[in-house]
């Protein structure tokens, strides 16, 4: 087989991953299940950026997505009420009426904001360096902080929602 083929092979492998991904995420009727889906079809997105030659992509993918996304809809489910407890706290129609009025007040400001705004190009777009040495340079330089400051929330937020879990379960609430 020629190398070609190969990598023409690998692609489709690629593709029917994400589809088969998706499809899972989307009509899974256990949630559980569905955010596997969505790790499998992340997983075919990182597989195609590593069959586009670019494995600085595949691995930002797979670090976001699968392993920050995925892990934090995983601890919002284990934190979340089950179906039985949204049953007793069914929302009523005042609360309804209350999120259509909010709902419609922050629709017409923003379609305000949008048509009274003075869209203007920005000055020198286009003219920077993208290449991914600058990129990576920016980011451990210029932003460092910000993702060092970034991290330290994220963690901050899981220990509180293991915390929080253990917590419960240690009072027998389930």
């Amino acid at each position: 087989m020629a190398y070609g083929t190969f990598t023409e092979i690998f692609f489709y492998l690629f593709v029917v991953l994400i589809i088969f991904g998706a499809l899972v995420a989307v009509t899974s009727p256990i949630l559980m299940k569905a955010v596997m889906g969505l790790a499998m079809a992340m997983f075919g997105i990182a597989g195609l950026y590593l069959y586009l030659n670019s494995p600085f992509l595949a691995l930002m993918q797979i670090l976001i997505y699968v392993g920050a996304v995925c892990i934090m809809i995983v601890f919002g489910i284990m934190v979340g009420y089950t179906p039985k407890q949204l049953a007793e706290y069914a929302i009523g129609p005042k609360n309804t009426l209350l999120a259509i009025v909010t709902s419609l007040l922050t629709l017409g400001v923003l379609s305000f904001a949008l048509v009274k705004t003075q869209w203007v190009p920005a000055t020198g777009a286009g003219s920077g360096d993208y290449s991914l040495a600058h990129l990576g340079e920016t980011l451990m330089t210029r932003y460092g902080l910000a993702f060092e400051l970034i991290s330290v929330i994220l963690m901050i937020a899981m220990i509180g929602a293991v915390a929080i879990t253990w917590n419960g379960k240690r009072r027998g609430i389930k």
